[in-house]
């Protein structure tokens, strides 16, 4: 799984009419709710100096939510937590996976059963790059 990145430009303003809340119940009417605007960078970048988009090219980590041109929002400046989504940098590239530790290891983890996990050796360059803080999907 491949990322290509982006660097969010938080001098854009794009005010889009927005609804405080849709039930995923009984329909209510929507009038009711209506907010003045909403600004997708203000919702999505609390970090702006650390956060980047990044486009996902891959399938490893269908199972996880992320499928093949799934937007992310990457936020350099978290720390890792167990179970996130980590925007990783191996050997020259970046991948999108969990981390496992077992023992001394370390493992990259696919979120597919096609994929193997991808062992991380000592000699090979690895670092957490960003953490995923959105996933943002087509659905249309």
């Amino acid at each position: 799984m491949k990322i290509k990145l982006f660097h969010p430009n938080q001098n854009s303003k794009l005010a889009l009419p927005a609804v405080s809340q849709i039930s995923a119940g009984f329909p209510s009417p929507a009038e009711d709710y209506l907010e003045a605007v909403l600004d997708l960078n203000q919702a999505l970048v609390k970090n702006p100096s650390s956060t980047f988009y990044g486009t996902v090219r891959g399938c490893s980590m269908t199972e996880a939510g992320v499928d093949n041109g799934d937007l992310l929002v990457i936020d350099k400046s978290l720390p890792y937590r167990h179970q996130a989504l980590a925007v990783c940098y191996l050997d020259g590239e970046f991948t999108l996976k969990r981390i496992k530790v077992e023992g001394q290891n370390l493992y990259l983890m696919p979120a597919n059963p096609r994929y193997e996990p991808i062992m991380v050796h000592a000699e090979q360059d690895f670092y957490v790059w960003g953490i995923v803080t959105y996933v943002i999907k087509k659905v249309y």
